[in-house]
């Protein structure tokens, strides 16, 4: 499942999900790196 999440202030990655972390930070894949940053809302 494709998701985006927000690293920073005006930084978005879009990757696969990897997992939803205790803290509410989101990890994505993108190639062979992993992002974690905040969940883009879907509204």
């Amino acid at each position: 499942m494709i998701k985006t999440i927000m690293i920073g202030s005006t930084v978005s990655v879009q990757g696969i999900f990897v997992k939803l972390l205790p803290n509410k930070l989101m990890q994505v894949r993108v190639g062979s790196r992993i992002f974690t940053g905040r969940p883009v809302g879907a509204g």
